[in-house]
């Protein structure tokens, strides 16, 4: 039965780790850029987009292609932050591949 007991402890103490890494997870801000750096965007650890700056040059382009370059750089930071997220997460597991959103059953 002891082996059970600490089988429990340890998983709790798991989910408390991992409920800390979620919440140092959220702290994080990420930029992502696109067109050579002419749109930039900051992108917080629960997925807000912080900040958009779109410099001058791409400014004189098209709306559309504006548009474009600001999901581009969504996109590079959202890729950025899933780095970031499974490194804090990777840190935590002692290399686990789980998942960010991952919860133990009790």
């Amino acid at each position: 039965m002891t082996n059970f007991s600490d089988m429990l402890s340890k998983a709790k103490v798991m989910q408390e780790k991992m409920k800390e890494a979620q919440d140092q997870i959220k702290k994080i801000e990420v930029e992502g850029v696109s067109g050579g750096n002419s749109v930039r965007v900051i992108l917080s650890g629960d997925y807000e987009l912080k900040s958009i700056k779109v410099s001058e040059t791409a400014k004189n382009e098209s709306q559309e292609i504006i548009n474009d370059l600001i999901i581009a750089a969504y996109n590079n930071a959202k890729e950025n932050l899933k780095k970031k997220s499974a490194e804090e997460l990777s840190k935590v597991t002692g290399g686990l591949n789980l998942p960010f959103d991952f919860k133990l059953p009790f």
